[in-house]
């Protein structure tokens, strides 16, 4: 525990580095944080940067009086990076508090991750949507495709990358999605895990390759209960 950290400091920061990305995060609760653990030095146009330990990031202050869900997922990485990825609260065995189960259910446009759907818990749901500010990559359309001249369009990380930081707090992790090799959103996220988050992948207990437009909650508890 940061000493510098009070209760409420505590959970800010357990909700910004475990469990799903928060929504609406407000950006005064965010420089308070930050002003905890290390320092917010203004730069002038709205733009801050933010010092933890040996770890700088810039941050612009949003026009409105929360963070968007981009720029909260690039903090948590800033987080993590900073050492800070842990939370605050641990079990006795020294691990931070982790949800059961999660499941994935993807393809190149959208992710859905659920959990409780084993009953463990109420259940929940949060989608992660492709990062893309700009427009540019709506449907995964990439901007310079007409460079391409045929070829695939490159995946956007960061949209792995996003849905990789909703399923870390899960101990089992169960993927769902379509389509095999190139165009398979699943194939890629499995390999993506085993680069990038190669103990998260380990606990990848299950995949499964189903026809998503007939795919209903009911349908997904049935491929959960399967494997547990």
């Amino acid at each position: 525990m940061d000493r510098n950290l009070d209760h409420k400091h505590e959970l800010i920061l357990e909700r910004l580095v475990a469990g799903s990305l928060p929504r609406n995060f407000a950006w005064s609760d965010v420089v308070e944080l930050i002003g905890k653990m290390g320092t917010v030095e203004p730069r002038g146009d709205n733009e801050f940067a933010f010092v933890v330990g040996r770890q700088r990031a810039f941050f612009r202050r949003p026009s409105t009086h929360s963070l968007a869900a981009g720029e909260v997922s690039r903090l948590r990485k800033f987080l993590h990076e900073a050492g800070r990825g842990q939370g605050t609260g641990h079990s006795n065995d020294g691990q931070s508090a982790r949800t059961p189960r999660e499941v994935a259910v993807i393809d190149h446009h959208l992710a859905r991750v659920y959990r409780g759907l084993d009953g463990s818990q109420p259940k929940e749901e949060d989608a992660v949507r492709p990062y893309d500010p700009h427009g540019f990559h709506r449907h995964l359309i990439h901007r310079k495709e007409a460079h391409y001249q045929g070829e695939r369009v490159p995946e956007e990380n960061s949209f792995y990358e996003e849905v990789a930081q909703d399923l870390a707090p899960a101990q089992e992790i169960v993927l769902i999605g379509h389509g095999t090799g190139t165009s398979s959103a699943l194939e890629y996220l499995v390999e993506y895990l085993k680069k990038h988050h190669p103990a998260m992948y380990q606990r990848v207990i299950a995949t499964e390759v189903v026809d998503l437009s007939a795919l209903t909650e009911p349908k997904i508890e049935a491929i959960v209960k399967r494997h547990i």
